[in-house]
C-alpha cells in the first residue's frame, strides 16, 4: 500500500479523465460530430489537468454554484477545498445557440485539435471584477491574470467532460511531462514516503537550489516541478529552463534525490491564492510538501513577499493535506560566505556591485529570477553568487538566439525594496 500523501477529495483517489483505447477511438469519432466550441490556452492546460487526474476531484468546468463557494469560500459546494476557479466561457451568441444537456466538443483552435466532449448541465454569467477582487486581490487590467479574467467571454459553461488529447505536451516535453500516477509511480520506486514539490517558472539558479536542498535536509526527496504552459513575454520558456536545471542536477545535487518533471499549465499570477492551487495539484501529484518562498506565483508588486506564507494559515485542519515548507528570503551573503535567509544571516548591508559585477560593498545580494532575466537580457555581467556558470551559459546562448527583445521590468520583490512588507 502506497505511503505517499492521498490524492485530493473526499474519495482520495486519482480521478483521470482522459479516455484510452477504444472509448477514446470512439469519443474522438463522435466529436467529429458535435459542435465545436473554441476554447483558450488557460482553458487547454485546465482540461488536460482533469484529463490526467492532477485536478482530481473535478469531474468538468464548474457550475455557477462552485464558482461562487471557490471564488467567496476557497471551497466548491459540496465542502471540498478549492482555491481557484476552472471554467470555461464561450461568447454570448454560441452560447444561446447551446442547449443544457447537449454535447459538446471543446477545441483548441491554436493546435487544431478536439481537445474534450462535454455535456453542458448549466449555462451562466460570473461577476468578473468580484472574482479578480477576490482570487487576485486586485482589478488592474496591468496585471496579466486579471486581464485573462476580463477578456474571458460574456458566458460560461458548467458540465463534466471526457478528455480525449494531452495536446502537444507528452511529444515537445518527453521525459519532462508527467501524469500524477506517473510521479508517483517513481516516488514509490525510489521508496520515498515524503516529497517536497520545487515550483518554477523561471530558470533555476542559486537560490532555488538552496530551497531544494533544504527540503531534501527534511523530506525524503524533492520534485522539480516546472509549468510548461504559457508564460507573459519576456520569460524563459520551458525547453531552456529544463536545460539549467539539468545542468545543475548533474553537477551539484545527488541525482537519486531529485525528480524533475512538468505540468501543462498557464500561469495565472494569483499569488497566494495559486500558492493554493500548486498545494492542491502537488497532493495528487503525491508530494507532502510544497517549497513556498518569496512572492510565491507573484507578478509585479501585488502581492506582499509572504502573503503565499499567510494564506496557509486560512486554510482549514484536514482540508489540504500538501502542507507548505515556509522558506525566507534568501541571498548570497558576503560577510557568511554562503547561502543564506533572513532567518539565518545577521548582516543586514545591501550587497553593492560595480559594472562587472564585482562585489564592492555590502552583504547581501538578493536573488531573483526577474534580476536574473533583466541582466541577461541586457548583456550586463552575472555575479558567480548568482548563479551556477553552467547555467549562466545556457541563459546566455538563449538570449544570444533572440530577435525580439522585451523589457524586464524590476519590481520590489526582486530588488528587495519589498523586505519592508517582510513577516515579522
Amino acid at each position: 500500500m502506497s505511503q505517499l500523501v492521498k490524492p485530493h477529495g473526499k474519495e482520495q483517489v486519482l480521478k483521470p479523465l482522459l479516455l484510452e483505447g477504444e472509448e477514446l477511438k470512439e469519443a474522438k469519432e463522435k466529436a467529429e460530430t458535435l459542435r465545436k466550441v473554441p476554447i483558450e490556452s488557460r482553458e487547454v492546460g485546465d482540461t488536460i489537468m482533469m484529463g490526467i487526474g492532477g485536478f482530481t476531484p473535478l469531474d468538468g468546468f464548474m457550475g455557477h454554484d462552485d464558482w461562487k463557494s471557490v471564488v467567496t469560500d476557497f471551497q466548491m459546494a459540496d465542502g471540498t477545498f478549492w482555491p481557484i476557479p476552472v471554467t470555461v466561457s464561450v461568447a454570448e451568441d454560441v452560447a444561446d445557440q447551446l442547449k443544457e444537456g447537449e454535447e459538446i466538443t471543446l477545441f483548441d483552435e491554436e493546435n487544431d485539435e478536439a481537445m474534450a466532449i462535454m455535456t453542458i448541465q448549466e449555462k451562466y454569467t460570473i461577476d468578473k471584477e468580484l472574482e479578480c477582487k477576490e482570487v487576485f486581490k486586485t482589478t488592474d487590467l496591468e496585471h496579466p491574470g486579471v486581464a485573462k479574467v476580463m477578456d474571458q467571454k460574456e458566458v460560461n459553461l458548467g458540465g463534466p467532460i471526457k478528455v480525449l488529447s494531452e495536446s502537444f505536451y507528452p511529444q515537445e516535453f518527453q521525459g519532462i511531462y508527467q501524469r500524477p500516477a506517473e510521479a508517483r509511480a517513481i516516488f514509490e520506486e525510489r521508496g520515498w514516503t515524503t516529497v517536497s514539490a520545487l515550483q518554477l517558472r523561471n530558470p533555476m539558479h542559486n537560490s532555488h537550489a538552496y530551497l531544494a536542498k533544504v527540503a531534501i535536509e527534511v523530506t525524503d526527496g524533492v520534485y522539480i516541478h516546472q509549468l510548461l504552459g504559457r508564460l507573459k513575454p519576456g520569460d524563459i520558456p520551458a525547453e531552456t529552463r529544463v536545460k539549467c536545471i539539468d545542468a545543475l542536477v548533474q553537477n551539484y545535487f545527488r541525482p537519486e534525490r531529485v525528480v524533475q518533471g512538468g505540468y501543462p499549465l498557464d500561469m495565472r499570477y494569483a499569488g497566494p491564492r495559486e500558492a493554493l492551487l500548486h498545494a492542491v495539484f502537488r497532493q495528487n501529484y503525491g508530494c507532502s510538501h510544497l517549497i513556498v518562498g518569496r512572492d510565491h506565483a507573484g507578478v509585479g508588486d501585488y502581492y506582499g513577499p509572504f502573503d503565499a506564507h499567510e494564506i496557509f494559515n486560512e486554510v482549514p485542519e484536514g482540508a489540504l493535506l500538501t502542507q507548505p515548507l515556509k522558506m525566507d528570503w534568501t541571498f548570497y551573503c558576503f560577510q557568511c560566505g554562503e547561502m543564506a535567509s533572513m532567518k539565518t544571516c545577521p548582516h543586514e548591508e545591501k550587497a553593492v556591485l560595480d559594472e562587472d559585477a564585482n562585489h564592492v560593498s555590502g552583504d547581501r545580494l538578493l536573488l531573483s529570477g526577474t534580476m536574473l532575466r533583466k541582466m541577461l537580457s541586457e548583456g550586463k555581467p552575472v555575479p558567480t553568487e548568482f548563479s551556477k556558470p553552467e547555467v549562466i551559459e545556457i541563459l546566455r546562448e538563449f538570449y544570444a538566439g533572440l530577435t525580439d527583445k522585451v523589457e524586464v521590468k524590476l519590481h520590489g520583490a526582486a530588488t528587495g525594496d519589498a523586505a519592508k512588507k517582510k513577516k515579522s
